[in-house]
């Protein structure tokens, strides 16, 4: 699969101004590869009693949809969660007959014993280990991970990132949103809250068809700076905001690479890229660094950021949209973190501020999604200006929704699927 590569920047900087913005968007062709990677999904599903009942009926179900979306040929397996993790479907090659089969023991599942996630995502760890190709997990839980201490979690998070991506669900409202972002955001993968256990078959469906659409893993970007650059910030900015700075991995000097995860044919992701340039004058030009796509052993299409240094006020002072844009989304992001933060500490009046905020800056952006989750939470009487009054009656499954969902971005214009 080859990939596309272009850049939205203003290039002109005034005197001794040494920082550059760039938004590069990066599309994956749309045909497939002839020779697409190798697929391999494990289900984790939370079986500590506090599954039982309704929910774990809606986790078996879901786990059955799930495996009903495994292609024929990619590789499988199951894990029921609790203090241990038990694979009760063993790496297997997806068949129909496979499915059924598999299908018949997630059937039979019960609950019992405590929640220990580290287990979970060591023993996929291990099963992965013994597949080629793209890793994908899919993990369920119904509450938080009471059966180890942080750091060992922390622990297993590191000993599994590079090795396989992760979406994470919690079902109902006693799962913790900062453990799951944890492992989504380490694994590359993401997170959400399905409030009602009846969703879960859906979003486990969807979640797999989307899996089972990529086609191409290990991809990076590749970054070079010339001698006397160097890089502040890169982080992903569209369909959903992640940190890539501090995951770089040193190629030489001037290069390094930062992982993206797996790709499906057509798939199209926007970066944001801060690059710190020497001071120059006016009149002279520097290339602040090349960035393209390393995927398999291949450089794709380079992409060059550039720097101009100008006495010109109406070039210098021209903010890219693009740029303007994400910017706008990050600080929105924020902004949903420091009042949901304040609510939580009971001060109502600053959790109103920086809603309002919130609601502000969502509705600049276009970012109509993020604004009907703030409307679960805040009355408003101003979008544009972002006056709101709290909700009397805010619930906590509409607290988590805000909370999972808050770095989920649009495009320019609010042009864009949701990303889940």
């Amino acid at each position: 699969m080859g990939f596309t590569l272009t850049v939205a920047q203003n290039e002109f900087l005034p005197e001794a101004a040494t920082e550059v913005h760039a938004i590069v968007t990066v599309t994956a062709d749309d045909e497939p590869s002839s020779q697409n990677d190798e697929l391999t999904e494990v289900i984790i599903v939370d079986v500590s009693t506090s599954m039982e009942g309704a929910r774990l009926q809606a986790a078996r179900e879901a786990a059955a949809a799930a495996i009903d979306q495994i292609t024929d040929g990619a590789n499988f397996a199951v894990i029921a969660g609790n203090h241990e993790a038990t694979v009760v479907v063993p790496m297997s090659r997806s068949t129909v007959a496979m499915r059924e089969s598999a299908k018949g023991i997630v059937a039979r599942l019960h609950a019992t014993g405590g929640t220990v996630i580290g287990s979970w995502l060591r023993k996929a760890n291990e099963l992965f280990s013994t597949s080629p190709g793209i890793h994908h997990a899919l993990l369920l839980t119904d509450g938080k991970d009471e059966g180890e201490v942080h750091q060992a979690l922390m622990g297993s998070i590191a000993a599994c990132t590079g090795n396989f991506q992760c979406d994470c669900r919690g079902v109902g409202t006693d799962w913790i949103v900062v453990e799951l972002k944890a492992i989504a955001s380490a694994l590359l993968g993401t997170v959400d809250i399905i409030p009602e256990p009846g969703d879960m078959p859906a979003e486990f469906a969807r979640i797999i068809e989307n899996a089972m659409a990529k086609s191409v893993g290990d991809v990076w970007l590749h970054l070079w700076t010339p001698k006397g650059s160097k890089l502040n910030y890169l982080k992903q900015v569209y369909p959903i905001e992640e940190e890539l700075t501090t995951r770089g991995v040193n190629v030489s000097g001037l290069i390094a690479e930062y992982p993206t995860g797996a790709w499906a044919a057509g798939e199209s992701r926007d970066y944001h890229l801060c690059l710190q340039v020497p001071p120059s004058r006016v009149g002279e030009e520097r290339l602040g660094g090349r960035i393209s796509i390393s995927s398999r052993g291949t450089i794709s299409q380079t992409t060059l950021v550039r720097a101009v240094w100008t006495d010109n006020d109406s070039l210098s002072a021209r903010i890219c949209p693009e740029v303007a844009h994400y910017t706008g989304q990050a600080d929105l992001a924020a902004a949903i973190a420091d009042g949901l933060d304040a609510l939580q500490r009971g001060d109502r009046r600053t959790a109103t501020v920086k809603l309002g905020a919130a609601v502000a800056l969502a509705t600049d952006v276009q970012n109509t999604q993020t604004l009907k989750l703030l409307q679960q939470v805040v009355e408003v009487d101003d979008f544009r200006t972002g006056t709101v009054r709290l909700k009397a009656d805010i619930t906590k499954a509409d607290e988590m929704a805000l909370e999972t969902r808050r770095t989920v971005t649009v495009r320019v214009g609010g042009k864009g699927k949701e990303a889940r």
